[in-house]
């Protein structure tokens, strides 16, 4: 039988034509596992279209799918429930609610895309892996993380060779390429400032491009 695959995907932001390019080169079979590491929306061209997609791939591929949650998503959770909506729309919401808005100009989120955003993941661990958006806290177990870490930590994760016992995969932190060290993987190559959308395949460390 076929050993199991991982494919890790980085940050999104609205980037639909390179999503669609990235998946179009993927090779999926049913014992996979897709995981995307959040921030599918916000300063790129077409958010809803990002979910859109999203939902319709995980109905159709035979994958495993798993959806983590970005800083985005939550900036995105907390505007529709009327907390810092100017934040929001400052840190590239409003192309979200450009995109949401549509040729009417009225904002609406379907209903399907709300279940979306409330079901998403804080972190996804295998034996050898743990993934998450942002990163983790250095000297903190794994259990005892907190996802204010988990979605927003920066530099003190990035700059850190801190050993939490499996390697980290994250995104949040583009870089031109992506980094690879012996504690982390990221793989948010900044598709969105007009650089590739990154997929890292495990356990070969591969990368796909688009």
């Amino acid at each position: 039988m076929p050993s199991e695959r991982i494919f890790a995907i980085g940050d999104i932001h609205g980037c639909l034509d390179k999503l669609q390019r990235l998946m179009g080169k993927l090779q999926v079979a049913g014992h996979d596992t897709i995981i995307f590491l959040g921030d599918y929306i916000d300063r790129g061209p077409d958010s809803k279209g990002v979910i859109d997609f999203l939902l319709m791939l995980k109905e159709e591929l035979p994958a495993r799918f798993i959806f983590l949650r970005g800083n985005h998503e939550v900036m995105f959770l907390d505007y529709l429930a009327g907390i810092n909506q100017q934040a929001y729309l400052y840190y590239g919401g409003t192309d979200t609610v450009d995109s949401y808005s549509g040729d009417t100009g009225t904002f609406s989120v379907p209903e399907a895309h709300r279940q979306f955003f409330n079901a998403l993941e804080s972190s996804y661990e295998t034996p050898d892996y743990v993934f998450v958006h942002a990163g983790l806290r250095p000297g903190v177990p794994i259990s005892e993380q907190v996802d204010e870490d988990r979605l927003w930590i920066r530099s003190g994760f990035v700059n850190s060779d801190y050993d939490w016992g499996k390697r980290v995969i994250f995104g949040h932190t583009p870089f031109i390429v992506p980094r690879i060290e012996k504690n982390k993987i990221g793989i948010d190559t900044g598709a969105v400032y007009g650089r590739e959308l990154t997929c890292l395949i495990l356990p070969e460390i591969d990368f796909v491009f688009a």
